[in-house]
């Protein structure tokens, strides 16, 4: 399935409180290509959620959109790793994908930064090769009215 070829969904869900904004991938590719790529990565960037409702401040926002610009040219889309979704709120930012490959996806991240600012970011891999994590979104927010 070509990038280009996925459909997303956006959602609102609410947690303590706050209202947290998903962009997701509408359905998980096909098995032979998840099990290709076991590896959840989650790029997390926190910020101060007392103002603003818990959604990020303007210029904590451009911010943000200037980083996602970033990532949405990293190399490999498709074979190296996948887009999952993103959430906003409640004092994080989450940029989620499922990758093939920790060392490729890094020097392809890193590549695509290049020419960036530093960003008070964190990367955390998980291991899962069910892709278990977006099943439970799907789940969750096929209950959110």
């Amino acid at each position: 399935m070509a990038p280009t070829e996925r459909i997303w969904s956006v959602a609102k869900a609410t947690i303590e409180g706050k209202p947290i904004i998903y962009k997701f991938i509408a359905d998980a590719p096909p098995l032979n290509i998840q099990h290709t790529m076991p590896w959840l990565t989650v790029i997390s960037w926190k910020y101060e959620a007392a103002q603003n409702n818990g959604l990020p401040p303007a210029r904590i926002n451009k911010e943000m959109i200037r980083l996602e610009d970033g990532l949405e040219t990293i190399g490999g889309n498709g074979s190296v790793y996948l887009d999952a979704y993103t959430a906003t709120g409640n004092g994080l930012k989450e940029f989620v994908y499922y990758i093939a490959d920790r060392e490729a996806f890094m020097a392809n991240l890193n590549q695509a930064l290049s020419d960036h600012p530093a960003y008070p970011i964190e990367i955390n891999f998980y291991e899962d090769p069910e892709w278990s994590d977006l099943a439970k979104l799907h789940q969750s927010m096929s209950t959110v009215h």
